[in-house]
């Protein structure tokens, strides 16, 4: 089934399902119309009281540098227009001033408010207290998520989407399987590395309802610019109704599932309440609902779905599934239909 050995030229190719070696642009452009259309993604729009500090600090200190870059370029301009003797010492004076002194002032400022700040940017909640609590690992490419109840239990799984409520604190515990990733959603505050080995603290509030784009900021390989995911932000009595919908269990096709299983699929990849309990790869378990496939690379719909299953390496260069082009056509299409009724 992994089909290591073929070839390039060996292997079967799908019609429909297909196509020629993508070009850079071919892969590119989903991903700029991805990140046109899947939400807010910038610091400077924030929407949470954590990129709030953030969105304050960046302006306080693009003024303070405008400043000194002025007073710099103002010593220079004195300095190079008085030539003779008698200003020499009046020119040494506005260098050491403006050069030397006003900038070593203002960084030091900078400097300051900048950790008075950092409290409100990193915000430590203390552990009795009640938020919604999310285990996520950034593995190379994608995302697991993690939803924890109050004991700090697993719920269940997800990938490459977060869900938290709006108007209250999101505990995310970030960590790595592989190497180092970073974790990063710039409309809702800062980042934070994910390093194998650490579990480090992140909490994200969010004032309003939204898509919210993430990315890794930390190259961690090939694809590294596919690793994307999103955060909806959705209003707490939604939020509480969708994680009790997420534990109930809900009919499936048993023909699309037992295709799902018979090409081996179930070892790599878990849906709840079957038979298939892989944990090497994402958690497909209401894999229907999710809004991009292969963490924001493609649209979510089944032709797509089928192209990756078929040749997951030429969308998305290094990730570890290996490809399935040698399944039947009518195989992957019921396995990509299957998929994308998964609710």
């Amino acid at each position: 089934m992994m089909d290591q050995g073929l070839t390039d030229a060996s292997r079967p190719r799908i019609s429909g399902l297909r196509s020629s070696k993508l070009c850079p642009s071919s892969i590119l452009l989903p991903g700029i119309l991805l990140s046109s259309c899947s939400g807010s993604h910038s610091p400077l729009d924030p929407a949470g009281p954590e990129a709030s500090h953030v969105a304050h600090l960046f302006f306080v200190m693009l003024v303070g540098g405008v400043v000194i870059w002025i007073a710099v370029v103002a010593a220079l301009v004195y300095a190079s227009r008085k030539k003779n003797a008698h200003s020499e010492k009046a020119a040494g004076r506005v260098i050491l001033w403006c050069g030397a002194i006003l900038p070593t002032v203002l960084l030091c400022a900078l400097l300051s408010y900048g950790m008075w700040l950092m409290p409100a940017i990193r915000p430590w909640l203390p552990d009795d207290q009640q938020v919604r609590r999310i285990e996520v690992t950034g593995e190379q490419f994608w995302w697991r998520v993690r939803y924890l109840d109050e004991a700090g239990e697993v719920m269940f799984e997800t990938a490459n989407e977060v869900r938290i409520p709006v108007g209250e604190p999101a505990h995310f515990s970030l960590k790595a399987a592989d190497v180092i990733h970073s974790f990063w959603v710039p409309s809702l505050g800062g980042k934070m590395d994910m390093i194998p080995g650490r579990t480090n603290p992140l909490t994200l509030t969010a004032d309003r309802e939204g898509t919210y784009r993430g990315v890794c900021a930390e190259f961690c390989g090939e694809s590294h610019a596919l690793m994307a995911f999103t955060v909806r932000a959705v209003a707490a009595r939604e939020h509480d109704a969708w994680l009790a919908a997420r534990q109930a269990s809900k009919p499936l096709d048993a023909e699309g599932l037992a295709t799902f299983l018979n090409n081996g699929c179930g070892a790599c990849h878990a849906i709840a309440g079957t038979a298939a309990n892989g944990r090497i790869g994402p958690d497909l378990t209401a894999f229907g609902e999710r809004g991009t496939l292969a963490a924001g690379t493609l649209p979510h719909t089944e032709t797509d779905i089928a192209r990756f299953i078929a040749d997951p390496g030429e969308i998305k260069p290094g990730v570890k599934m290996p490809h399935f082009g040698m399944l039947p056509e009518d195989d992957i299409k019921k396995i990509a239909v299957f998929l994308k009724e998964l609710k």
